[in-house]
């Protein structure tokens, strides 16, 4: 039987590679083995700040939500536990954007959590 040969599909996995590789710089985008231990990396750092940008988005409405609770004056924990206890289901997120963009109602989320919170202070 005669010898099979893999030119075609060689070929495809390297220009697999080095597609993923372009705009690398020098031979990281040229050279076979340095593209894909490059590619291989990108990987790795893309799939480890997908997670981390979810981290870094809820720090940031919680630091939102926080400052605009202070102003009302009721601590950013005692909110989030009186909505909790008043069954609210919003989310971080959504309490965030409510805070920024709708503040009369984001003060009834607040009234709603004073009554609910236990040792929250009614706002002067």
């Amino acid at each position: 039987m005669a010898r099979t040969r893999t030119h075609v599909a060689h070929h495809r996995r390297v220009k697999r590679v080095l597609k993923r590789a372009k705009g690398y710089q020098g031979a990281r985008s040229k050279l076979l083995r340095t593209a894909r231990d490059a590619v291989r990396r990108a990987g790795v750092y893309a799939t480890r700040d997908r997670r981390a940008r979810k981290r870094e988005f809820r720090a940031l409405w919680i630091t939102r939500l926080t400052a605009a609770v202070r102003e009302k004056g009721i601590s950013y924990s005692r909110f989030i536990r009186g909505l909790k206890l008043a069954n609210c289901d919003l989310n971080r997120k959504m309490l965030s954007e409510i805070a920024i963009q709708d503040p009369p109602a984001f003060g009834k989320l607040i009234e709603l959590a004073m009554r609910f919170a236990p040792g929250a202070k009614s706002a002067a």
